[in-house]
């Protein structure tokens, strides 16, 4: 009996695993994201973990409800299932100086 419960803990504990959300790394930096570009796949959870070294910065994209900030030195992650495919233009939120403008990650959701 102790041996079935064990047998179902670990298959649930490999099952958990695999069902975690993919984690994408993001750095803002004046005044670019890096990636500049990333695919995300329809109705797949992900998880935008962002973050910066230099200055406050935001991340904002309403179709895809994304709002998100950033301080230097700290992590914040934004968890996403995209539920529409095409392609959209994120920008930085967070005023960050003369190029904020033009501040863009491209995000690309695929079937």
């Amino acid at each position: 009996m102790l041996a079935l419960a064990l047998i179902a803990s670990v298959s649930y504990a490999r099952h958990a695993d695999t069902s975690s959300p993919k984690i994408i790394e993001l750095k803002a930096k004046r005044f670019t994201f890096t990636p500049g570009e990333i695919t995300l796949k329809k109705d797949e959870p992900v998880v935008l973990r962002l973050s910066t070294e230099d200055v406050t910065h935001g991340l904002s994209l309403e179709e895809l409800q994304i709002d998100a900030t950033t301080e230097p030195g700290k992590v914040s992650d934004v968890a996403i299932t995209p539920r529409q495919t095409g392609k959209f233009v994120a920008a930085c939120n967070h005023f960050c100086g003369a190029g904020h403008r033009n501040m863009r990650l491209v995000i690309n959701v695929v079937e």
